[in-house]
């Protein structure tokens, strides 16, 4: 059975994209710990870190830092932070937080956002992503790939 990550790649579910290839997506999850809070997950399902092939977890982790880089410049934040938890959903997938301070890493933060706000944010990450030369891994639908 697909996972709801798998639903939104495919275009099953509703998704706000920032970011596509062959192996990943980046899209906005709708409950975030602050504004452009971003999540990698590969295309293919993996229920967890440890089942996932090392091939796949050093894409994941080249465009975990891309995504970074963009919230950085983008937010005019020190640093991302990131996690990689899944207990909510068994499709791995990498928490690519903007942040302030240690204490924003608390997934327990997370509150629903308006599709508004979650655009906004996603629009940015979007043009920055433009702005560093991947315009050719910027859907170019934000909610459709």
């Amino acid at each position: 059975m697909s996972t709801i990550f798998t639903k939104i790649i495919e275009g099953q579910i509703p998704g706000t994209f920032v970011y596509e290839d062959d192996v990943a997506v980046v899209f906005a999850t709708i409950q975030p710990v602050k504004s452009g809070h971003m999540l990698v997950v590969p295309r293919k399902e993996y229920p967890s870190y440890s089942s996932c092939d090392d091939q796949t977890l050093s894409h994941l982790a080249r465009v975990t830092k891309l995504i970074a880089l963009a919230q950085e410049e983008c937010f005019d934040i020190k640093r991302s932070g990131i996690i990689v938890a899944g207990f909510e959903v068994p499709h791995l997938h990498i928490h690519v937080i903007p942040l302030e301070n240690e204490r924003e890493l608390d997934l327990s933060l997370a509150k629903d956002d308006t599709v508004q706000n979650i655009r906004i944010a996603s629009e940015k990450i979007r043009q920055t992503l433009i702005k560093m030369g991947y315009e050719h891994n910027v859907p170019k639908d934000i909610t459709k790939l």
